[in-house]
Parts: C-alpha cells; structure tokens; sequence
C-alpha cells in the first residue's frame, strides 16, 4: 500500500467545509490502495468547533502533530470577534469597517505573507524533512487555504525532491477577498511570486473549480485536476411527499446574496394564483442576515415564511429531502464565477430540483446543467425565474415527479476519492 502525507491546517475538532475536503478523502483513500498520514497543527486556533467530525477519523490513521504560533490568538485579546472573522475570509465593505479592523487588515495583508499562518513553515519543513527521510512516501500533499501550508510543500520539494501535489481550495491572489487586504506594491508583487513559485515547481495541482484550473493555466505548464467537493451520503431514491410547495434554502443567506428578484417573483405569484397561495411555503434553515429578512418581509412573504434557524447536518439533510425547490445563492460578482457551494453536492444527493441564482459563467451551473438537477438564472431574470417556479408549482399540482437528475454518483465522496487516488498513483 502507497503511503501519502497530507498536510493541512483544518482537522477535527475544526468544523466548517475547510476540513471536510481531507477529512473524506483520508476516509476513503485505504479502498484505493492508499495509505494517509495526516500532518496538522498541535495546537491550531480554529474559529469553528464541530466536535462530530473526530468520529469520521478511521481507525488506526496516523497524525503527526507540531506546535504553531498563531498570531490571530494574540489579536483575539483585543478583538475575538473581528479575529475570527478575518480569519476565516469574511470581510466587510471598507465603509463598515472599524478603525481596528482597518489597521488588523492592514497588518494581516502587508506583514504576514502569504497569511498568518507563515510562523508553521520553517519548524513543519524541519520535522517533515526527517519524517520523509526515513519513511517511504509516494507523494506529500498541501492543500490550502491557508497557502502557507504550500510554502512547506515547496521546500520540503527543494530539500528532499519528494513528488508534491499542491491541492487549492480557493484560488490565491484571486480570491475574492485578496483585495481588500490593503496590500501595498511590495506586498502584492511579493504574493504574486509566491504563487507563481508554486504553481511552478509543484509536480501536480488540484483545483476545486473549472475557473480556477482556467485561472492557474495562464500561470504554469504543468498539469492541473479539477477534483470537486462531494456529498457523502446515500443518493436519495425514495419520492417524499410533500405537504406544502415548499421553496428552501439550506445553509448561510447572508446580505451580499439577497436575490431580492426572486422575492418578487414569488409575491407576484402569490398575488396572481390563488392556488399558489394555499400551497407555498418559504423555508430558511441557518444563519440568515437581517437585511434578507427584511428583503422578504418588504415582498410581501412574510406570512408564507418560515425560519428554522441553526440546525443540526441530519436534519438539514432531511429539509432538503422534503423541499419541493431548494435555493442555491451565490454573489453577483466575477471573483465569485469559481466558487461551488459544499452545499450544492447534498442537494444533488437530496435529488430535489435546485433554483440557483448566481453570476454568469458560474461554475455551479456546469454541474447543474451536466446532472440536470435544477436550473440556474442570473440576478436580473426575473420573469424566468417567475415562469419556472410556476411551471414546477403546476408538475407538483398534478402529482407529476419534478425531479429528472442523473450522473449524480461521480459526486460521491467516494468516487472522487478514487479520481485523486489515480492521480497519486500516476504521479
């Protein structure tokens, strides 16, 4: 059996999609012939915590720990909240910012390239270099964000010239958050060249998005795999009945994906069917932003709508099962083209027809279309969005199945597992 290091940053307790990535991958890797040894932070500053995950670790899995220095552990004295929301990527429009925020952008984008997590490179190459020197390793594996961690892989590439894959969740320097990080020229060029360095000298790179793999191309020559997130669960083949034309959104509906269109869409059919207005339903389950709710109460929906609030992973797996229509929203922008929702890979297992809102040449809308499991509209198309609702409302008045997905199996967790254990074995 091949034997792999995986170096990442989110392992459980960390909850978030982050760690689910590794965390299945390493579930599964053993059934391809694929031995994981896993390389994480002793002592990691997480800013979530879902201690269910360590259940899914198998059994007899070696991890190899090593002390970080975190300075978000520091900047946390004077501000936790803000820390942690930096930390994880989120990050308000400058006019909202507080002066604390302002100045903790400033340093985290000029003073800790590529992030904060730079103090881990130096110790992690220094006990890696040992560990790969006297066991047999296959290839090591980085994956990030944090992209500090590939600064270990490029390193430990030069220094012992093991076989490196460098796995990229998000993209780097265009990832939608990168300017707003107040990088000076110095800064930038100094990210600029460490990517390229990357993309460069590693010996194969996996993105996580057909945007992004497009993205890297005009940067380096060598060979790059799109390997999505998945789903892990059994592909729903039961027909749920349904008591209610229920429109669902499962998961964070924050104020930047407010489909305000849709809202009106959906008034207007209230408006026009009296039908429509004895059967709908609107159902939200997660964080949802105050400006999204004051959005639906405006439109008119207030009455039709009913908010779960935080739930558990299993009954939000069971809304999703029971909706008639699931709500798939992402940002209008271009820095959001590449970004596939976790969410949309179990709303394919659900087999429920997606509505998905979202930029053009979105990437969520390959796999839509390829699966046939929903559809996908931009902001602005509003009597589209209208007409569609109104022609799955009438398929569900009339008892006829809604639902025509297929090729929905590659998503499985599993599968795409077997795709990145090919890779590794070829390299």
């Amino acid at each position: 059996m091949k034997k792999v290091l995986i170096i990442t940053y989110y392992w459980p307790p960390a909850g978030g999609p982050g760690v689910q990535r590794w965390l299945k991958f390493v579930k599964y890797l053993r059934s391809f012939e694929v031995e994981p040894v896993v390389y994480v932070p002793e002592n990691p500053s997480y800013p979530i915590i879902d201690k269910s995950f360590e259940a899914e670790v198998p059994p007899g899995i070696k991890v190899l720990k090593e002390k970080i220095f975190e300075p978000y552990s520091i900047a946390g004295i004077f501000s936790k909240k803000d820390t942690e929301t930096i930390s994880s990527g989120i990050i308000q429009k400058e006019e909202n910012q507080s002066p604390l925020q302002k100045a903790m952008l400033y340093i985290r984008g000029n003073y800790f390239i590529p992030d904060a997590r730079k103090f881990w490179i130096k110790p992690s190459v220094n006990f890696l270099k040992k560990e790969i020197e006297n066991h047999d390793y296959k290839a090591i594996i980085t994956t990030g964000p944090p992209h500090s961690l590939h600064l270990i892989g490029l390193n430990l590439k030069k220094e012992t010239g093991c076989k490196w894959i460098a796995d990229f969740r998000d993209p780097w320097t265009q990832i939608g958050y990168h300017e707003k990080l107040k990088l000076n020229e110095s800064s930038r060029e100094k990210h600029e060249k460490l990517e390229s360095e990357v993309l460069n000298t590693a010996d194969h790179i996996i993105t996580t998005s057909f945007t992004t793999k497009a993205e890297f191309e005009t940067k380096t020559s060598k060979p790059i795999t799109v390997i999505t997130n998945g789903f892990d669960s059994e592909v729903n083949s039961n027909t749920v009945e349904k008591k209610k034309f229920e429109v669902a959104h499962i998961g964070s509906l924050l104020s930047g994906r407010n489909p305000e269109n849709l809202w009106k869409a959906l008034h207007q059919l209230l408006d026009e069917h009296k039908d429509f207005r004895k059967e709908f339903q609107l159902k939200l389950a997660g964080k949802v932003s105050e400006v999204v709710l004051e959005s639906i109460k405006d439109s008119g929906l207030e009455e039709y709508l009913v908010n779960e609030g935080y739930v558990s992973h299993s009954k939000a797996l069971q809304m999703q099962r029971q909706a008639t229509v699931l709500l798939l929203i992402e940002i209008d922008s271009i820095e959001t083209r590449g970004i596939i929702p976790g969410k949309l890979f179990e709303y394919l297992a659900s087999r429920t027809p997606i509505l998905a809102i979202g930029p053009d040449k979105w990437d969520a809308e390959r796999i839509i279309t390829e699966t046939n499991s929903g559809k996908v509209f931009s902001y602005a198309d509003a009597p589209k969005i209208k007409e569609h609702i109104f022609g799955l409302f009438q398929k569900y008045q009339q008892g006829e199945p809604v639902r025509d997905s297929h090729d929905i199996e590659k998503y499985h967790r599993k599968a795409l597992t077997g795709k990145l254990a090919k890779l590794i074995n070829g390299i």
